[in-house]
């Protein structure tokens, strides 16, 4: 996979101003130092025995952290900020950080907030631009939502975003979003390429879903699988104090079942996880419905945790897309209710079935203390990145390293559990489902 793509990160310049940041350049004498350009990280952290070949610059990942040099005059930077699409527990924490470590660390004092998404740069909105500091920004992390407001959509209009740009007179650009915002912001970037402007396009990639390609993980999934293990723990109580108790609970997760997977591990109260990624059927001898009814014999009681995109391809009869270019899905968890409730309906056999469905509930949340931990890295990595004059790149953790990752190869596709890993092997052995529930395979 490393040989696949090319991680080098451009840069808009010769880097030629002193840091206002006094770190050592001197290992042992207790003080913080700087990342030289010469700190790299490799993709694929499991190696063979033998000798290696020789690693090449494209291959390996340039570590994030604060530059001797720098690119921007801090007294003559003005930096953005925006949040675009979905909501997701972390991002306030992530704005934060932002403000505070261009005020704090390098004297930035002009920072802007571009008010929901980026329909906020278009010359239609009235949305207004927000002024930030950080006694505005001081207590934001205790609250779920974004501080900016958020929307989908707009990034396609990419001459009229850069052109705001130019208005603005922005040196600096930090994109809080998923791979649709991402997407958008890379695209931006090749127009201000394109129009020789020296503007970095620094990304936090946002997703509770876990899917972001090459990254260890996305900032709110922690935030997510803690709350959802706690509906969880409510489902199992309505379960097992009920006749033939069911409890159903739908999660996140459009096409990656890792909230699913991660919840059954945290709360060890789930039977069933349904995800994207591993196919099953409904009805016949080794379906899933035929193995919810032998649980129920066994144990009177069961958990079933099914993510957002499971079963799409059976589902959907037409695909359309919202204003951020995602498949607009059908409600699986609905679906499984009304066919669990006749399936048992048919055979006679009483049931008492609870759906839960905590997405917005979840999503809205405050970050917990461990993902607004990784928040506050995330956000100060994106500074340091920015002020170097690096662009087109999102910052993320890599085999527990900060790194810069260039846009392209983050949004090239995304991260799915793998039915045959180490991931899905543990979900089975909490869950004690079958390794597969369909009537035939292959």
């Amino acid at each position: 996979m490393a040989e696949t793509f090319d991680f080098t990160i451009e840069e808009l310049g010769k880097r030629n101003i002193k840091s206002p940041i006094v770190m050592s350049k001197t290992a042992g004498d207790h003080i913080a130092n700087y990342v030289t350009d010469d700190k790299f990280v490799r993709l694929q952290a499991e190696v063979k025995l033998g000798a290696q070949p020789a690693l090449k610059r494209p291959q390996v990942l340039e570590c994030a952290g604060p530059r001797e040099m720098i690119y921007f005059t801090p007294a003559h930077v003005h930096a953005g900020i925006v949040s675009c699409g979905g909501l997701c527990p972390g991002i306030n924490d992530v704005i934060r950080a932002i403000v505070r470590c261009l005020w704090y660390r390098y004297g930035v004092t002009r920072i802007s907030g571009i008010r929901y998404g980026y329909k906020g740069f278009l010359p239609e909105s009235e949305y207004g631009i927000k002024s930030l500091n950080p006694e505005s920004v001081d207590d934001i992390h205790k609250l779920g939502g974004t501080y900016l407001g958020s929307a989908r959509g707009g990034g396609r209009e990419v001459s009229k975003i850069v052109d705001a740009l130019e208005k603005l007179n922005l040196n600096i650009l930090f994109t809080i979003g998923g791979d649709g915002t991402q997407r958008g912001s890379l695209d931006i970037a090749e127009e201000v390429s394109k129009r020789q402007l020296k503007i970095a396009l620094v990304g936090i990639p946002k997703t509770v879903d876990n899917d972001f390609f090459l990254l260890d993980r996305s900032f709110g999934f922690d935030t997510a699988v803690e709350k959802a293990a706690g509906v969880v723990a409510s489902a199992h109580m309505e379960a097992s104090s009920a006749i033939n108790g069911i409890g159903l609970v739908k999660v996140m997760g459009r096409e990656s079942g890792y909230i699913a997977a991660c919840t059954a591990l945290a709360s060890h109260d789930v039977n069933f996880v349904l995800i994207p990624e591993v196919p099953f059927n409904l009805e016949g001898y080794n379906g899933f419905l035929h193995h919810l009814e032998e649980r129920l014999k066994k144990s009177k009681h069961a958990v079933v945790v099914v993510a957002e995109g499971a079963m799409q391809e059976q589902l959907l009869t037409e695909h359309k897309t919202d204003a951020g270019g995602n498949l607009k899905m059908a409600d699986v968890g609905t679906y499984l209710r009304e066919r669990i409730v006749k399936y048992f309906e048919e055979k006679k056999i009483e049931i008492n079935l609870k759906y839960i469905d905590p997405s917005y509930v979840i999503r809205s949340s405050p970050a917990n203390p461990g993902d607004s931990v990784y928040c506050e890295r995330l956000g100060n990595a994106a500074v340091h990145a920015a002020m170097a004059g690096k662009t087109k790149l999102i910052i993320g953790l890599v085999n527990n390293e900060f790194v810069h990752l260039p846009i392209k190869a983050a949004i090239s596709q995304r991260n799915h559990v793998n039915p045959e890993g180490n991931l899905w092997r543990d979900t089975l052995d909490a869950t004690h489902q079958p390794a597969l529930m369909v009537n035939k395979f292959g």
